[in-house]
């Protein structure tokens, strides 16, 4: 890895342009187009896939190919929160126009409260459909480089810490990740959980009534940056970007913390960058 990232005090909107710049730049668009609440049909979960698009606005009327970003929401969001709430289309729009980052495209699935893994009992398997099936149908509808080095993914929350699993479980898909205020959690934190806390949160991913010890699972190990870090060898990630935010007076701030200390520990080059 050529470098790992960690900026606290960054907001939401710095998002795109930091997974932008990670990407080749190839030109530059004035206006782009946004589609929102498609859907997908899967073979893998029992319901429909809907997802948001933002094309470039040279999309129409050029045969090239772009790079493609996967934005993922927030818990309790779905696939029009970095439209409608993020500006998601007005931010590519100025930064493209501007030449601050090359024209991609955006692709905002439907992360619904799956926490972007597969459940515990199989019954969702939501990163299985990614991966498998939504990444390869979505690199065909639309033109899009379809290539580790042209894709990128981020989310804020829930998303980042989706965007965080995903590519450390599969290292070859993507070259750039970014993760803001990240909901990433310790070994501690998520035993000592309130139990309502806990099954609003996680029964439905991890399992239901869990107490204390019992909560950290194989699942739970599994899909958990903090586990992945030991778990995934330290070789597969040097050709992935990451970007950590979290700002100091977030409640998040403990996991992305002990996130960044995992990654010293193994020698990571780091550039700390304060905002």
């Amino acid at each position: 890895m050529d470098e790992l990232r960690f900026i606290p005090f960054m907001t939401k909107t710095l998002l795109l342009p930091l997974l932008f710049l990670a990407l080749p730049i190839i030109s530059f668009a004035q206006k782009g187009k946004t589609i929102e609440s498609l859907s997908f049909k899967s073979k893998l979960v029992d319901y429909p896939v809907n997802y948001s698009v933002y094309l470039p606005a040279d999309y129409q009327t050029s045969s090239r190919s772009y790079p493609v970003v996967y934005l993922l929401h927030g818990f309790s969001d779905d696939e029009t929160g970095w439209i409608q709430f993020g500006e998601a289309a007005q931010i590519a729009d100025k930064g493209i126009a501007e030449g601050d980052f090359p024209a991609c495209i955006l692709i905002i699935p439907d992360g619904k409260v799956a926490w972007y893994c597969n459940s515990f009992d199989g019954k969702n398997r939501w990163s299985d459909m990614f991966t498998q099936e939504f990444i390869p149908y979505i690199e065909k509808e639309y033109r899009i480089r379809a290539k580790k080095e042209f894709r990128a993914i981020g989310g804020l929350s829930m998303g980042g810490y989706g965007s965080l699993s995903l590519a450390m479980r599969n290292p070859d898909l993507f070259s750039s990740v970014i993760a803001l205020s990240s909901a990433v959690f310790s070994d501690e934190e998520i035993t000592q959980q309130p139990d309502g806390q806990y099954d609003g949160y996680f029964k439905s991913i991890y399992g239901k009534n869990l107490k204390g010890a019992e909560r950290l699972s194989e699942t739970w190990k599994a899909t958990n940056p903090l586990h992945l870090i030991h778990i995934v060898a330290a070789e597969k990630f040097k050709s992935i970007r990451f970007y950590i935010d979290c700002g100091d007076d977030d409640f998040l701030y403990k996991g992305n913390s002990l996130l960044h200390i995992g990654w010293r520990s193994l020698l990571v080059v780091l550039a700390h960058r304060p905002l």
